[in-house]
């Protein structure tokens, strides 16, 4: 069912400069390839993106409006105003609340948070989170993840007399709140020299230049970093610039002193403590934390990212475990129908765009399942459920590479209540009646703007290797090109007739993964261990003996404190395809 996906190797890196990198660095051709492509061309160049420095952090104060946060913040602080710190439900949002809601804690005690419900408020900033916190005497509210759109609601706060400061990286409409400051690299007014924070990451920089402002040693705030990197893998933005120094030191805390709630999130993943990485947060450690907003309430994750007590974090880490499993049991039912759907006729759209409907699936996973629709058929996909609060049809989006889904969406935001998101993920609410309307239209609008290669998957090789370059020497240097994510991904091997040495199963509660230990033609007594998730179909062709061409990425495989090297396999192609 899933579309086989095209392998293209990148373009050659320039060979002089590979060669000399080479020789300064004393690494493997390949490895100085890697970072050529990366634009990294200097001995000086390699040694900064081998060794992030927090001193090469951008000063938060170039952010506009962020002299006026401050001040803000202070005159609350000195006055006792209680303080409202409002955010999404999602991974992004409930870190970023944990982080500036913690930092306060210690400042004031007049301090709480509010996580407004999926289903019955929505997205973002709402009336009748706005309206609680007048009921509850809040004087000022701060918006992480959320609130750049939320005029009327800002507008609303300051009838009540609360003053707001919006804390935000989505993209601004043409007119900004009028709140006290609003903080977002993404304002066209605004010179900060990088533009894709997470929303955390925005709650952040307002952090470290309150603690400059207040004479707060930068060090009181580095165990913030772990809530950071776990906003920073979950939320999929670039793994370059600041994120990148951000994220290598919040995974440094993460694996040696991580917080209560957090630990306690390693353990029910099933990770190795000390080992965790970017992969596991987005594999592992982020969808259970999302689970709490899509199953029950995103205020559990808060309780759960600021617990200080570690029996009470158990406690409610195992409940949104719990939430998990059942999320993974929905998600995998829903995705099923989704999928008969298509395959029947029964949807909304099967043209250049999937998208399917039904009131009675669970709001919290169409996320979930658009994305396991796009990987099926590779189309951008919107997956619609009907609201039981409001009986608004609610619906979420996911593109392919190289197509902005937003874009289209917006193009029908006249039958729209509520839309938001970006380049590749949106989220949309409208009226029943409008459904037909806005299907016709959508898909009309793809079909005149995507293209044959953006309908076709692929798969970037950065270079062809043969088994026996894949030395621990190798393997420790390509550690250090991690942390791993957009704009430095885990870079991706092709290597030529490889078969199983005879010991390759399947394996996985439903046998649809392979485990194989691989033999290079060419390099007869190498074995090395390799995991293939989801490809049980090729197992009969590779138990047979029959050689194939792989690529993948290469980990290191923790169990009980030894680790192994391990091949990642994103695809295999049978050799007699190419005959």
């Amino acid at each position: 069912m899933v579309k086989e996906r095209k392998w293209i190797i990148k373009d050659a890196a320039d060979a002089e400069t590979v060669s000399r990198l080479t020789s300064e660095l004393g690494i493997d051709s390949v490895l100085s390839e890697l970072l050529v492509q990366r634009g990294i061309c200097s001995f000086a160049e390699a040694r900064a993106f081998f060794r992030p420095d927090l001193k090469n952090l951008h000063d938060p104060f170039l952010m506009k409006d962020m002299d006026k946060a401050v001040d803000r913040i202070r005159r609350a602080v000195e006055e006792n105003t209680p303080i409202l710190v409002y955010g999404d439900y999602d991974v992004d949002g409930t870190t970023a609340v944990a982080l500036v809601y913690s930092f306060l804690k210690k400042l004031t005690p007049n301090v709480d948070f509010y996580i407004p419900d999926r289903y019955e408020e929505g997205y973002g900033v709402s009336f009748k989170g706005i309206d609680w916190a007048s009921e509850h005497g809040f004087g000022l509210i701060i918006t992480l993840d959320c609130g750049i759109k939320a005029n009327d609601k800002v507008d609303y706060a300051a009838q009540k007399g609360i003053d707001v400061i919006v804390c935000d990286h989505h993209l601004p409409e043409n007119e900004l709140p009028h709140a006290v400051a609003v903080l977002d690299p993404k304002r066209e007014d605004c010179d900060y020299p990088f533009d894709d924070l997470s929303g955390c990451g925005v709650g952040f920089k307002l952090v470290q230049a309150y603690s400059a402002t207040c004479g707060i040693p930068f060090e009181n705030i580095v165990s913030l970093l772990d809530l950071l990197v776990v906003s920073i893998a979950s939320d999929l933005v670039l793994v370059t610039g600041e994120n990148r120094i951000l994220a290598h030191f919040g995974l440094r805390q993460l694996n040696e002193n991580p917080r209560t709630g957090l630990h306690a999130m390693i353990r029910l993943s099933g990770l190795e403590p000390g080992h965790v990485t970017i992969d596991d947060i987005v594999f592992k450690i982020g969808p259970r934390i999302n689970a709490a907003g899509r199953m029950e309430s995103g205020r559990v994750a808060v309780e759960l990212l600021t617990a200080t007590d570690e029996a009470e974090a158990e406690k409610i880490g195992s409940e949104i475990n719990k939430y998990n499993n059942e999320r993974k049991s929905i998600d995998r039912e829903i995705t099923q129908e989704a999928l008969e759907m298509v395959q029947s006729g029964d949807c909304l759209s099967s043209g250049n765009a999937t998208i399917v409907y039904s009131p009675s699936w669970h709001k919290g996973v169409v996320g979930i399942v658009a994305s396991r629709l796009v990987e099926a058929f590779y189309k951008p996909t919107i997956v619609f459920s009907r609201s039981q609060a409001n009986g608004l049809v609610t619906g979420s989006a996911r593109s392919v590479h190289g197509f902005d889904l937003y874009d289209a969406i917006e193009s029908c935001s006249d039958l729209l209540e509520n839309f938001g998101g970006h380049l590749y993920a949106a989220g949309l609410t409208l009226k029943e009646e409008n459904l037909p309307e806005f299907c016709r239209r959508i898909e009309e609008f793809i079909s005149a703007r995507i293209t044959r290669e953006m309908l076709t998957p692929v798969i970037y090789v950065d270079a062809m290797l043969n088994f026996d370059r894949i030395t621990p020497k190798f393997v420790r240097i390509l550690k250090q090109f991690q942390p791993f994510g957009p704009g430095n991904t885990a870079p991706v091997f092709l290597t030529e007739n490889v078969y199983d040495n005879g010991n390759g199963r399947r394996v996985g509660a439903d046998a649809g993964h392979l485990k194989l230990e691989l033999i290079q033609e060419s390099q007869p007594y190498r074995h090395i261990s390799a995991i293939a998730f989801n490809k049980a179909e090729h197992f009969e062709h590779i138990r047979n003996g029959n050689p194939v061409d792989i690529c993948y990425s290469i980990v290191e495989n923790y169990y009980r404190g030894i680790a192994n090297i391990q091949l990642r396999i994103k695809d295999i192609h049978d050799r007699e395809d190419f005959i």
